[in-house]
């Protein structure tokens, strides 16, 4: 057989060379979109129908389901949509991701897209060199363009020529005549080649010029084609593994979905496949895919789409039911105490800056959360009178601060690697501003350890509180717990409702309020009414309360300098 390493490494290249015109196109318009993608999933109704049409835009638009479907298990991760809401928009995902096939179709294989590829690079090239990131970003996009149909170009020249190498033809001939069991083996083989090459584009690109090069039958080409699609559920499944029990539900619900389309067009297959090529003949006017090797490349990819609107059509109808299965493939885990730790975060960035720095913000505001119980543990401590139940508080607190202590590296890390990505100056600014407020939580959480541990010697030392000091500590602790409600508020609002007068209002009474128990304490020392043992821990508890009022406006001060 005359196909040595060097053809299968053009092959494996050429591949390479539209998977990165593919990835460079993909992310450019992404840039180019901004926070339009971020703001259309954050818009989402629970109309099942209008999610179906979002997510046939995302994906049309970014040309990867995959990249959707990590997306959309990401945002209900952060609980930005809900279960019933994604399975919507993951229907739609399959029916953009067709996009690519008739891209494809209709260009790489009618027009010599390779013939004015070059031209094309010409002209993305000047905005390469464009110190304006918009400019960059649509050069970018038309480079990617270009690079995936000259990969295609390639592709379709490297493959194997079927009349110098009958015995390729020979091989895959002995595989295709099982009847139902061809269609299954072919399937399998569109499954791995997705979860291998991680697109579900990619491998749809590879079928049809495989059938255009005379490989395989239109028939096995549309049984990989439904591999592919049980193929492009791995992505999100794996990005969910370490997600909260929402997200694996809803990569639960992508993979039930596909793999029961799957099933039923099995059945359905040959009876389609007839469909098909008559729509192909009579009504666009194409060729017969069983007998002309030219007229399979608009038949498959009409094939891709109708199988994926019609599983649509006859699933979205199902959500609900969908939504009970995987509640009860994937229960909540009641026994699992709550814990301090990253809830929104965990499936690693994101395909756009946009998308991260949303999760980000959704994060911090849970550490907020997190650092607020905390607080609320001090609170208690402080009126305990049983010294087992105090210990026990002061344990709690002790470990929710380290692990406070964590939770600031690994929210601090996953910023360090957005702000590796290209961002605006807008994101730039929300990157500055995240880190600021969350070495600012950070702060709040050793503040309040200050609090529990200047309590312990309190109770160590037998230091005495006359009621009136108490109640002054209890007052403090009140107005701290105000504080800390209006930054975890100010947390959860889009930047341009941040009140700010509000946390401002707040860090003056605790101030004055400090200012106010300073001058009294200095009295009382001189007039004897207290220890001067119970003097000492009495000023660091109101002076470590103030500490935390400045913490807690600084982060809202942060927010309300970020521009929308």
């Amino acid at each position: 057989m005359n196909y040595g390493l060097t053809d299968i490494l053009t092959l494996i290249g050429s591949l390479g060379l539209f998977l990165y015109g593919m990835k460079l196109m993909s992310e450019a318009l992404q840039q180019v979109a901004g926070d339009k993608m971020r703001t259309i999933l954050a818009a989402m109704t629970s109309n099942r129908f209008k999610g179906v049409m979002t997510g046939v835009l995302i994906t049309a638009l970014i040309q990867s389901s995959s990249a959707t479907t990590v997306m959309v298990v990401s945002f209900v991760n952060a609980g930005l949509l809900s279960l019933v809401e994604s399975i919507g928009v993951i229907m739609g995902a399959n029916i953009g991701t067709t996009v690519t096939a008739w891209l494809i179709s209709l260009l790489g294989f009618k027009v010599s897209m390779s013939a004015i590829s070059l031209p094309l690079i010409g002209l993305g090239l000047p905005f390469l060199f464009s110190k304006n990131r918009t400019k960059k970003n649509w050069g970018e996009l038309i480079m990617g363009f270009a690079l995936l149909f000259i990969g295609l170009q390639f592709l379709k020249t490297s493959m194997p020529d079927i009349k110098n190498n009958p015995e390729i033809l020979n091989f895959l001939t002995s595989y295709t005549d099982m009847g139902f069991a061809s269609s299954l083996l072919f399937l399998t083989i569109g499954t791995l080649l997705t979860i291998l090459i991680q697109s579900s584009s990619a491998t749809m690109a590879l079928t049809l010029v495989m059938c255009n090069s005379g490989w395989i039958s239109f028939e096995m080409a549309a049984a990989m084609v439904l591999g592919e699609n049980i193929g492009t559920t791995i992505t999100a499944n794996l990005a969910a593994m370490i997600a909260n029990t929402s997200a694996k539900r809803a990569a639960r619900a992508h993979l039930i979905f596909n793999t029961f389309g799957v099933m039923w067009m099995l059945i359905a297959l040959p009876f389609f496949l007839k469909t098909v090529a008559w729509v192909n003949m009579t009504i666009l006017g194409g060729g017969n895919p069983f007998t002309n090797t030219a007229a399979v490349p608009i038949s498959l990819s009409l094939f891709h789409t109708g199988f994926n609107i019609l599983n649509v059509v006859i699933l979205i109808w199902f959500a609900n039911f969908i939504v009970k299965v995987v509640t009860k493939l994937v229960p909540v885990r009641e026994d699992v105490e709550e814990e301090f730790k990253l809830q929104h975060i965990k499936t690693g960035t994101l395909s756009t800056p946009e998308a991260s720095l949303f999760l980000a913000k959704k994060e911090i505001s849970a550490y907020v959360k997190s650092t607020k119980k905390m607080f609320s543990y001090t609170k208690q401590a402080f009126n305990e009178t049983n010294d087992k139940t105090f210990n026990k508080l002061f344990e709690k607190i002790d470990k929710r601060e380290d692990e406070s202590d964590d939770m600031e590296v690994e929210i601090a890390n996953f910023l360090a690697k957005v702000s590796e990505t290209r961002l605006s100056s807008e994101n730039s600014e929300r990157v500055r501003a995240y880190f600021k407020m969350v070495s600012d939580i950070e702060s709040v959480g050793d503040s309040t350890l200050n609090l529990a541990k200047a309590m312990k010697r309190k109770r160590e030392q037998k230091a005495w509180f006359p009621q009136e000091l108490r109640d002054n500590i209890n007052n403090m602790f009140a107005l701290v717990d105000e504080a800390l409600d209006v930054m975890h508020e100010n947390t959860k609002k889009e930047f341009a409702e941040v009140k700010i007068k509000k946390a401002w209002e707040i860090e003056r009474e605790i101030n004055d309020y400090r200012t106010l128990l300073k001058t009294e304490h200095l009295n009382n020392v001189e007039e004897h009414k207290y220890k001067y043992q119970a003097g000492i821990i009495y000023n660091d508890l109101f002076s470590e309360c103030e500490k935390i009022g400045d913490y807690c406006i600084n982060v809202s001060e942060a927010l309300n300098e970020i521009k929308e």
